[in-house]
């Protein structure tokens, strides 16, 4: 079993937070954490993370515009 197993993920059309964590990050983009990690370290990947209180952030609608993903219309 892998460690993404236990993890309930949203689909990002349907995600409501505006930052997601690395890992969950890196699942939606079929990528390690590592690598995420990577692009953030040196600033080489097709999203950037923010940086908040020492954890990395990465943004849902770059996320979604990289992707080529649309959020779900609020009702």
């Amino acid at each position: 079993m892998t460690r993404n197993a236990s993890l309930s993920l949203i689909p990002l059309a349907d995600e409501t937070r505006q930052t997601l964590p690395t890992r969950e990050a890196a699942i939606h983009l079929n990528r390690s954490p590592h690598t995420l990690h990577i692009w953030a370290m040196n600033g080489s990947g097709p999203v950037q993370p923010l940086r908040v209180g020492g954890r990395l952030a990465w943004p849902t609608a770059e996320l979604r515009k990289l992707l080529g993903v649309q959020p779900l219309e609020a009702a």
